[in-house]
């Protein structure tokens, strides 16, 4: 049964889809706090080998539908895995999401699905700091070539064919790889959000198909899921967060009441007026309640 959703304050912002889950910085202050811990090539060859093989077997038990035993496979693959393999544990993470939607266990879902994506980001500021590195070291090498003499001859031949650099072929494949890995643990924490409903999922279910909507890899199916879903949700989102700021106000309402009985006093003494121009309130106090 989903868990009711704590209510905001009033006068509140549109809510912060983070709170929906456990903070998006907590996996990566988990990584931060581990021993950097780091295997020879042949530790991490083996350790990998081993994973993989895990992971296999995870595939094949989904397959066959066997969730359950699957996910258990899939933690396994992801505890044998180094911890600073970060796409290896991504694609795991996406995977471990995928079981618990078919277990419809959607606030693990949802923590899977963002432990995911918090690995990708992780990936991308490392690859962003390396080509900003390299870009910085190229600078240096071209500022340092002294100027050659180049015969008639040589200046008049064809250019040589530009040759794939393996380190840039390299980082353009799992850049590829990071934007498919990304667009399914988004189109799965999107829809456990959206099946765990309360206002801040679905505000966050929103945001993700919305970043899922300015994304050029997804196929028809996803597409279309992705447009019906940002038709549905906001009368949705709307209609969840009037539902708790109501309960809220009836909470508080019956608190205030609570502490102004002894007093003679209720909160129907205490009228507010909404200023349209600030957007602000005024209080008036009338002692025998409002009018009727």
């Amino acid at each position: 049964m989903p868990r009711p959703q704590r209510a905001k304050p009033a006068g509140a912002p549109w809510p912060d889809t983070a709170a929906a889950v456990p903070e998006a910085t907590t996996a990566e202050k988990a990584e931060d706090e581990q021993p950097a811990v780091t295997f020879t090539p042949e530790e991490e060859a083996n350790l990998v080998k081993e994973s993989n093989e895990r992971k296999a077997e995870a595939n094949n038990l989904f397959t066959s539908k066997r969730y359950n035993d699957a996910l258990a496979k899939y933690e396994e693959a992801a505890s044998t895995c180094p911890h600073y393999l970060d796409y290896e544990l991504a694609v795991l993470k996406c995977n471990v999401s995928a079981c618990h939607l078919k277990l419809e266990e959607w606030k693990e879902a949802i923590d899977s699905a963002t432990a995911s994506l918090d690995g990708l980001s992780r990936i991308e500021k490392k690859e962003a700091k390396q080509v900003e590195e390299k870009a910085g070291k190229d600078k240096e090498e071209e500022e340092g070539v002294e100027e050659e003499i180049i015969s008639t001859g040589a200046s008049n031949a064809a250019p040589a064919p530009e040759t794939l650099d393996p380190e840039e072929e390299a980082r353009k494949k799992r850049e590829e790889d990071v934007k498919r890995i990304r667009a399914k643990a988004l189109m799965r924490r999107a829809r456990a959000r959206s099946e765990l409903g309360g206002w801040q999922n679905l505000a966050g279910a929103e945001e993700d198909y919305k970043m899922l909507s300015q994304m050029d890899n997804l196929g028809p199916g996803d597409r279309k899921i992705v447009m019906v879903q940002l038709k549905l949700l906001p009368p949705r989102t709307k209609a969840a967060q009037e539902a708790e700021m109501a309960e809220m106000w009836g909470k508080l309402k019956q608190l205030g009441n609570g502490i102004l009985k002894p007093f003679g006093l209720s909160t129907e003494n205490f009228q507010f007026t909404k200023d349209e121009k600030s957007g602000g309130y005024s209080m008036n106090f009338q002692p025998g309640g409002p009018s009727s």
